[in-house]
C-alpha cells in the first residue's frame, strides 16, 4: 500500500511539474482531487469523474450568467 503511495506522489508531482513548464494553470478543485487520489481516498476513475462533474457544474453556471 505504501509503494503505490509514492507511485502516485511522484505521479502528481510529474504532472505538476509538466503543467508548470508548459504554463497551464491547475485549480485548487483539481489539486485537492489529486491530494485525495494520491492518498488513496479516490481511485483515478472516481477523481476523473468529479473533475469531469465539477467542470460541467462550472461550464453550466457560466451559461446563466
Amino acid at each position: 500500500m505504501r509503494e503505490n503511495f509514492y507511485k502516485r506522489l511522484a505521479a502528481f508531482k510529474t504532472a505538476d511539474a509538466i503543467n508548470a513548464i508548459h504554463g497551464v494553470p491547475v485549480s485548487s478543485d483539481a489539486k485537492f482531487l489529486s491530494e485525495k487520489w494520491v492518498r488513496g481516498e479516490l481511485t483515478g476513475e472516481q477523481m476523473k469523474q468529479e473533475l469531469l462533474d465539477l467542470h460541467r457544474k462550472i461550464a453550466e453556471e457560466e451559461k446563466r450568467v
